[in-house]
């Protein structure tokens, strides 16, 4: 018990020492964690009835996961938008995972050091510094904790049968896959188990050493066969696991998560899987030149290193096999790596990366199972204690010291992408996200060198292309803009955003007509965007289609009721159509969104004025002056109604510095002269 109780304090100590500067990082925005925290309405509403409805009806992000979005719903209550928050949630789950690995190995196997020695290296090998460290991949750490909670579970279950532990074992594989479902394969590593180190299916073996959970656990009647029985105790489990696969295919096949993967022939995602193994394993034990994506190679992937992964995965397995007998830890350790790792090896391609880090944080139990009984039969009796617990000391501390510089490339996106970049090649995405990230840093020039750069290497990216439009619109080169917006929809006809971009940016060119089309398109592939509905009813505006344009204002406020900008323009639309006091309703619900919403401050006080409600709209001209000084319409229009009530010097400050600004404001000009005029009239009438 003493000797289980300081294992456990030592793996607590090692992963905080590790992982603790994570307190100190940033989301990594951009990258997932806009998704599924700080741009997600939905996950900021908090813990309310909607927000729970939507966690289990959604299938955002390719997925259903409903407890990994309620996970995210309490963080953000809990934490707001502080990413130490998010970040020790994930930190405190990952301790949780191994000191329940921990547990449960220690309680099937009676050998606390060995089980210690897989612990330690599930919490502090680098591999698994991206499930912990990103807060996006809350899914890995959550469903894993459920994972070990039905692995104790069953081992309770097995030692003392009964309905309410094989329910309550259920129950958390269940909610396991709720969180993520990599887990599917989870009941084909009870199996695993039921064979090593439970014995209850004891095939090839030789008589070992057995604990007292085992010698419990075997019982006559299941000893010395792999009866149907064992399959038919699983059944539920496989039955679940079968639906949750259902479900996972449709939501990512909506997403578009495929979008990438429908594109390679099989074979080549065969031998992408089969390479993808022996990298996990030659990056197992030598962690080096870890990236956050690892570019798919795609049809350039050389067969030969197909070939040779192919002969190494065999060559291993018949090893497992053959040994079978002495070591059944070598194969029940084979098994669960190479099995826990099918659905995410690239069989059925989601994404464009070629294999992750993340999905290896469970299967790696297996090799390190392996390490461990290894060491321990190889050492065994060959050298004494001292020598052992040096060499351990030694590989924990090399394991520790690698963690913690791989933790510190994820303290925020710039780091990040710019290590990823470092340390693979011709790696767009990780270009691109970078761009992202320095546009966002008002970077725009080092921006545009990123997409360049990405473009350079996947020229039909779409989302590259849409974001090297944004950067050249913002530089004022509309043609160049327009150009990268249409490569955005040509290689990604569904595109909704580029195409809601590229429409805008050719009504600013009074190409009105190749507009109203891309509109069209967006509302089409997604009748609930509101932006797109905001853009047609503005497009029907200039055209002076007013009852069509409040149509599709009013249908974006109704996906959207706190859509400013909606508001806005619908309240222009109703005042040219004389609809005052609906127009005034929006204009006074988008400043109640948005207080210092300028140009619903601007819009409203042109509207009192027809109203003849002077002194209200000069209040609020000059309500959106104290907010931006530098506006030459409201300070001309300001002007004009101080003018009206002969406030002239007042007036003529107010045209003077609308000029100022804008030297060839010629409206302002002709009204500073004007009333200029009229002061001097007024002056020269004596009584």
């Amino acid at each position: 018990m003493r000797r289980g109780f300081y294992i456990g304090l030592f793996l607590i100590i090692a992963t905080l020492a590790v992982y603790w500067q994570v307190q100190k990082h940033d989301f990594t925005y951009f990258f997932d964690d806009n998704e599924y925290v700080t741009e997600n309405v939905h996950v900021q509403a908090g813990l309310t009835r909607e927000s729970i409805v939507w966690a289990f009806t959604t299938t955002n992000e390719a997925n259903w996961h409903p407890l990994t979005w309620l996970s995210h719903m309490l963080d953000y209550q809990l934490y707001g938008l502080d990413p130490s928050g998010h970040h020790l949630t994930n930190l405190l789950l990952h301790i949780a995972n191994t000191l329940l690995l921990f547990l449960f190995l220690k309680r099937m196997t009676g050998a606390p050091w060995r089980s210690g020695l897989v612990a330690a290296l599930f919490a502090l090998h680098p591999l698994h510094v991206e499930s912990v460290a990103w807060v996006a991949e809350r899914k890995d750490v959550l469903s894993t904790f459920f994972l070990m909670l039905t692995l104790w579970g069953y081992a309770s279950y097995v030692q003392r049968p009964g309905i309410k532990r094989y329910l309550l074992t259920f129950l958390t594989f269940a909610l396991g896959l709720m969180a993520k479902p990599m887990l599917v394969t989870l009941p084909c590593v009870m199996l695993l188990l039921d064979y090593w180190p439970l014995g209850r299916c004891q095939i090839g073996q030789e008589p070992g050493e057995t604990n007292a959970f085992i010698q419990t656990a075997m019982r006559p009647k299941e000893q010395g066969s792999c009866s149907l029985r064992l399959l038919w105790e699983k059944t539920p489990f496989f039955a679940v696991a079968a639906v949750s696969s259902a479900v996972t295919y449709l939501a990512q096949q909506g997403g578009g998560a495929f979008h990438f993967g429908r594109g390679l022939p099989l074979k080549i995602r065969i031998a992408n899987g089969l390479v993808s193994y022996a990298r996990y394993i030659g990056k197992t034990f030598w962690p080096e030149n870890l990236a956050v994506f690892y570019p798919h190679p795609g049809s350039s992937l050389p067969m030969w290193q197909a070939a040779g992964a192919a002969l190494l995965l065999l060559s291993i397995s018949i090893v497992t096999i053959l040994a079978v007998r002495r070591y059944p830890y070598l194969i029940v350790g084979w098994l669960w790596y190479l099995g826990t790792l099918v659905p995410v090896i690239g069989l059925v391609q989601v994404g464009e990366q070629a294999l992750a880090d993340r999905y290896t944080y469970v299967p790696l139990i297996g090799l390190f199972i392996i390490i461990a009984w290894g060491l321990h039969d190889l050492v065994a009796g060959r050298f004494n204690k001292k020598i052992i617990l040096t060499g351990g000391v030694a590989l924990l501390s090399v394991l520790m010291v690698l963690t913690w510089r791989q933790v510190q490339h994820w303290k925020d996106s710039t780091a990040l992408f710019e290590h990823t970049i470092q340390v693979t090649a011709n790696n767009h995405v990780a270009h691109e996200i970078l761009g992202i990230v320095l546009e966002d840093q008002g970077k725009t020039e080092e921006a545009l060198v990123q997409y360049t750069k990405a473009l350079e290497t996947q020229p039909q990216c779409p989302t590259a292309n849409y974001h090297a439009g944004a950067v050249w619109a913002s530089l004022g080169n509309s043609e160049k803009a327009i150009a990268h917006y249409s490569e955005a929809v040509k290689y990604d006809p569904k595109y909704v955003k580029a195409h809601n971009i590229l429409g805008k940016t050719l009504v600013e060119q009074g190409r009105l007509s190749e507009a109203i089309i891309h509109f069209s398109k967006a509302i089409e592939i997604r009748p609930d965007y509101a932006d797109g509905h905001n853009n047609m009813g503005s497009l029907l505006v200039e055209q002076g289609k007013l009852d069509e344009a409040v149509s599709h204002f009013a249908e974006a406020l109704r996906i959207n009721p706190d859509h400013i900008i909606a508001h806005n323009n619908i309240g222009d639309a109703l005042a040219r159509m004389g609809r005052f006091d609906e127009a005034l309703t929006h204009y006074y619900e988008a400043l109640r969104i948005k207080p210092d919403y300028a140009d619903a401050q601007n819009n409203l006080g042109v509207l009192l004025v027809r109203q003849g409600r002077l002194d209200e709209a000069i209040a609020h001209y000059q309500r959106v002056l104290q907010l931006k000084p530098d506006l030459v319409e409201v300070h001309n229009n300001l002007g004009v109604v101080l003018a009206r009530q002969g406030r002239f010097d007042e007036a003529i400050s107010h045209f003077h510095q609308a000029l100022q600004f804008k030297p060839d404001y010629l409206q302002a000009r002709n009204n500073l002269e004007n009333v200029l005029q009229e002061k001097a009239k007024t002056k020269s009438l004596k009584p």
